[in-house]
């Protein structure tokens, strides 16, 4: 296959409408169908650095959830990781996608770990990055934020304050947290719709959904390759054992040097172990 040298920001947003909403996505690459599931606070740009790699193999799809990104903002609309997961199965089938890789991030892998329990036909194989799994979000930082009165009493300037000073905590080296990079991680809450739509996000940001399936992730007959930051302050690393050894024959691998945002700090070795394991 050719050698694809795009980059992802050079590739234009396209949307689908699901459920009355406009889901934004980007696509890359052609092959097999590859999904990329981003997790909060961040939207489909944290691929922006490994999209291009697995793109010479694969025809990759890297949507904004609902909520996120440049998908819409709903003041109503359910955006649990439950109704996230439907909201992707939608997409695939928009997408003419019957069944995909699914590679996804922080509550992206609770969205994962969620299709391969109720949804496995649609999956091939998985790769869960630092997953929320079990009892292990919300994370401390975020508790604060949902105590009563705090929405109403914290304005955007104030939100957005918080927001770039907790994005640096998710990396190993701070020095990886550029300026910019906090830009295109804030932007889209950087708005009283914004501000509003995350705290619509964290309210719903509770482990109901992935304690019901913990019981369940024994049955996943997927391979599954379950990747970690060996420094994540967020996801803590003793989850990632507890979430390999629950799910049949899944691998582990730690990503050395890096916190949680380890598409940002480490993609080289993301993007190789992901298609090492999907190469195997």
């Amino acid at each position: 296959m050719s050698h694809v040298t795009t980059r992802m920001e050079n590739v234009e947003t396209r949307h689908a409408r699901i459920e009355g909403h406009r889901i934004a996505y980007r696509e890359m690459g052609e092959g097999s169908p590859l999904i990329l599931i981003h997790g909060i606070p961040t939207n489909k740009l944290m691929w922006r650095d490994v999209m291009p790699r697995l793109a010479e193999q694969y025809r990759v799809i890297a949507p904004d959830m609902l909520n996120y990104g440049e998908s819409d903002m709903p003041p109503d609309a359910d955006v649990s990781i439950n109704a996230q997961a439907r909201i992707i199965v939608k997409l695939m089938d928009a997408l003419g996608v019957s069944s995909a890789d699914i590679v996804s991030h922080d509550i992206g892998g609770g969205i994962g770990q969620l299709l391969a329990v109720n949804h496995p036909e649609r999956v091939r194989r998985q790769v869960l990055i630092d997953s929320v799994c079990f009892d292990s979000w919300p994370i401390p930082e975020f508790k604060r934020l949902l105590e009563p009165g705090v929405e109403e009493a914290t304005s955007v300037e104030s939100f957005i304050g918080t927001m770039r000073d907790f994005m640096p905590k998710g990396v190993h080296d701070p020095e990886v947290m550029t300026e910019e990079l906090r830009e295109i991680y804030v932007k889209p809450w950087n708005s009283a719709e914004g501000k509003a739509a995350f705290f619509r996000n964290m309210r719903r940001l509770n482990k109901e959904y992935t304690e019901a399936i913990a019981g369940e992730l024994k049955h996943i007959p997927h391979r599954t390759l379950v990747l970690w930051g060996d420094q994540d302050n967020f996801q803590k690393p003793d989850y990632a054992p507890m979430l390999a050894d629950a799910i049949p024959g899944a691998e582990l691998v730690w990503v050395k040097d890096a916190g949680h945002w380890v598409t940002d700090e480490q993609p080289e070795e993301t993007s190789r172990q992901i298609l090492a394991f999907l190469a195997a």
